[in-house]
C-alpha cells in the first residue's frame, strides 16, 4: 500500500491536472518548499490549475495558516525538478515573503508542523531527520527532509525555511513524542 489517506486537517481542497498517478514509491520524505508570495490556498490552486505552469504540490499553506490540496498523497505531485524525489514525498509550498530569506509567518509555522506531524503519523515515517547534506537523498534512515535547491537552479524553500529545517524536524518530532538528535 502506498500512503495512507490524505490528511484531515485540509481547509482547501482543488486538485491539479499536473500530477503523475499513482506515485511509484512509498512516502518517506518531505521537502517544504517557499512559495515566494504571501498568497492564499485559493490562489496557490489557481496557480497548480493551470496546465501550462506543469508545476503543483501535494498540500499548500496560505499567510493565513490555511491549508490546502492540490494532490493527493496516493498521487505524484511536481514540485521538486525531481520525478525521483517528487515520487517519494509529500510536498509542501509555504506562503512566504517575495524577498529574500523569504520568510513564512508564524501562522504558517504552526500548521506547517501540525502538517508535516500529520504526514509522519499516517505514512509510518517515525521521525524527521535533517542533516543538510545533498549526498543523503534518499537514504531515509538518515535524512528524510529534501530541499528543491538539491534538484533545480533555485534559491527554494529560501535562507528563511532552510536554516530552521534542523527546528521544524525538532519541533515535528516533539509532536510525534520522538526524540532524535537532528542537525
Amino acid at each position: 500500500v502506498i500512503g495512507m489517506g490524505n490528511s484531515p486537517l485540509i481547509d482547501y481542497i482543488k486538485i491539479s491536472p499536473n500530477r503523475t498517478m499513482p506515485r511509484k514509491h512509498v512516502i518517506d520524505t518531505i521537502p517544504i518548499h517557499c512559495v515566494v508570495g504571501q498568497c492564499s490556498v485559493e490562489i496557490l490552486g489557481d496557480i497548480f490549475s493551470n496546465p501550462s505552469k506543469k508545476a503543483s504540490s501535494n498540500y499548500g499553506i496560505g499567510s493565513d495558516g490555511r491549508i490546502g490540496m492540490y494532490v493527493e498523497e496516493k498521487n505524484r505531485s511536481w514540485c521538486s525538478s525531481s520525478a525521483s524525489n517528487d515520487n517519494r514525498a509529500i510536498t509542501i509550498e509555504c506562503a512566504s515573503d517575495t524577498r529574500h530569506p523569504y520568510a513564512i509567518n508564524d501562522k504558517v509555522y504552526a500548521s506547517l508542523i501540525r502538517l508535516c506531524a500529520d504526514i509522519c503519523k499516517r505514512n509510518h515515517i517515525k521521525a524527521l531527520k535533517w542533516k543538510a547534506d545533498k549526498s543523503l537523498i534518499g537514504k531515509i534512515e538518515q535524512q528524510n527532509l529534501t530541499v528543491h535547491r538539491w534538484f533545480s537552479n533555485t534559491a527554494c524553500p529560501g535562507q528563511y525555511i532552510y536554516s530552521r529545517l534542523g527546528q521544524i524536524a525538532s519541533d515535528v518530532n516533539k509532536t510525534l513524542g520522538t526524540t532524535i538528535e537532528v542537525k
